[in-house]
């Protein structure tokens, strides 16, 4: 993340990304596939880490072999793109608004303090041991005799798969295939991310 100044001399917190280039690897078709979608391919990858099946894959499209591959369903009319063709960051529009696909950073197993923001119980005053941070009476007894599902409990927090929508792009660099968005957006430093317009 790094902060850009808008036009009106607001700082504003933005997040950087590395918008392809992306080769479009297979073209699914209702008759063949059952659906409609296109398959991008983006990072390069050692080809000794990818399986003969895979590198057929990507020299039928006249590629080399990529680390991460994503299907599209949605096309604008009139945009969408041929087999083996390159997508890079001016399919973009300095201004519109997109979402962003990616998977949150994982905290692991936590309480529910951290999890859903639970106040804990109270002071630590009145005879009370280790109860700061625990969630209380969850609320049943003889009857039900179980714990309803979806009650909020500790856990596993994080890495699950996140949309930030309309999200502004602040500024673009179609040589670099630099988006810069405002605001932040989900996973850690380097974390791949799907970028979806819908104008």
């Amino acid at each position: 993340m790094t902060s850009i100044f808008d036009a009106s001399g607001k700082n504003v917190p933005c997040t950087v990304i590395e918008a392809g280039p992306c080769v479009v690897t297979q073209i699914k078709t209702k008759e063949n596939d059952g659906y409609e979608a296109i398959q991008l391919a983006f990072d390069e990858q050692k080809e000794s880490r990818v399986n003969k099946p895979m590198k057929g894959h990507f020299a039928r499209a006249k590629t080399t072999p990529k680390k991460v591959l994503a299907e599209f369903t949605r096309f604008e009319k009139g945009q969408r793109k041929g087999f083996g063709e390159v997508l890079t960051a001016d399919i973009f529009i300095e201004g519109e608004y997109i979402d962003v696909v990616g998977t949150s950073k994982g905290k692991g197993f936590q309480g529910v303090v951290k999890r859903h923001g639970f106040a804990g119980v109270g002071q630590a005053t009145h005879g009370q041991h280790n109860r700061l941070r625990a969630p209380g009476s969850l609320g049943a007894s003889s009857w039900p005799s179980r714990v309803f599902k979806g009650m909020r409990m500790g856990g596993r927090t994080g890495g699950k798969r996140v949309k930030m929508i309309n999200l502004q792009i602040m500024k673009l660099d179609p040589e670099k295939n630099i988006v810069v968005v405002k605001g932040s957006v989900p996973g850690p430093n380097g974390s791949y991310l799907i970028l979806e317009r819908w104008s």
